[in-house]
């Protein structure tokens, strides 16, 4: 993280899979970053309005026909880098393509994905 920082790196997690959720989220505390997890559209929608995270981490698919798509538009549209952690590639790969950001495939290793995530907030303007 960057030497200037005072307050811990806000990452979004937006996982429908508790273990891959909780995971991930004890990844971002042992990196120092602060988790920010919800396992819906509407959490992640309302997460953000409460306050801006530094970066997020999206799966693609949340179940019963609903994906990621609204959570990504909102983040790109704040400017917030997110990266897309999915195992279900195949199947939504056209959506994925349109949402056009780094994937890293199911399964990855959580500190993985926390490190990518947190180096995106990094670099991330402001």
């Amino acid at each position: 993280m960057t030497a200037h920082r005072t307050t811990p790196l806000r990452v979004l997690v937006l996982e429908d899979e508790p273990l891959i959720l909780m995971e991930l989220c004890f990844a971002l505390e042992d990196h120092g970053a602060d988790p920010v997890s919800a396992n819906t559209v509407a959490k992640a929608l309302s997460a953000l309005e409460d306050s801006a995270p530094d970066a997020a981490i999206l799966d693609v698919n949340l179940g019963r026909g609903t994906t990621c798509e609204p959570v990504a538009k909102a983040l790109r549209a704040r400017g917030i880098p997110f990266l897309i952690h999915s195992g279900d590639l195949v199947r939504q790969g056209e959506l994925i393509s349109r949402i056009d950001a780094e994937v890293i495939p199911k399964p990855a290793d959580s500190a993985d994905v926390v490190e990518r995530a947190l180096m995106l907030a990094d670099r991330a303007p402001g």
